[in-house]
């Protein structure tokens, strides 16, 4: 198998990150709105312009998954964008204050998209790298993709990708035409629960 790339952050500026994104779910949860996040200028990894997902899970179950594929903006507050996203990811029931105690946060920083050259299913499926490879399918209309952590439970090849085809509305046994592919890494960071509740808001 194909050796995981390293990461690009240390342990202690991904678990920064991940408390940036549990602070963001915690001030909106409280009512709070908007707080600033605390992230130390020389971390300049931090700063830098990245991509990240957030992802929420309550007990195993998706609460939310949201994230960009693209840097745009410094990544810390990428993490905190997704972080509010993936609270209110339109497929699932917005996260509230009765999530929080048993809430995991995932965030997971992405390496730039690369293109795969192929021709046809097979060759395709040939080129993957299982548990490494994130993958991303467009077509000009359709657009889809699948974190590599997603090879933790679709292991094989011809299931993740029949999936990822499937997640993204291709019809089922056609194969697409002009589908482009990409590639890119991830290292997720955990921050996982249980959590203190959540005081109540004040009445005065």
């Amino acid at each position: 198998m194909t050796a995981r790339p390293e990461s690009p952050l240390s342990a202690h500026q991904g678990a920064m990150l991940a408390m940036v994104a549990v602070g963001t779910i915690r001030s909106r949860l409280s009512g709070e709105g908007s707080v600033a996040v605390d992230v130390p200028a020389e971390e300049t990894a931090l700063h830098d312009p990245g991509a990240s997902f957030v992802t929420l899970e309550r007990q195993g179950k998706l609460r939310g998954c949201v994230g960009s594929l693209q840097a745009a903006r410094p990544l810390y507050l990428d993490v905190v964008r997704n972080a509010r996203r993936a609270m209110i990811d339109p497929r699932l029931p917005p996260v509230d204050r009765d999530d929080w105690p048993e809430l995991d946060v995932k965030v997971s920083v992405l390496s730039a998209p690369t293109a795969i050259e192929f021709s046809g299913r097979e060759a395709l499926l040939a080129a993957l790298q299982p548990g490494v490879d994130g993958l991303l399918l467009t077509d000009g209309e359709r657009r889809a993709t699948f974190l590599p952590t997603v090879w933790q439970r679709l292991t094989e090849p011809a299931d993740f990708l029949g999936a990822l085809l499937a997640k993204g509305g291709w019809p089922d046994g056609v194969w697409p035409a002009n589908l482009i592919a990409h590639r890119y890494a991830a290292h997720e960071f955990h921050d996982a629960a249980p959590r203190n509740p959540l005081s109540e808001p004040s009445s005065a």
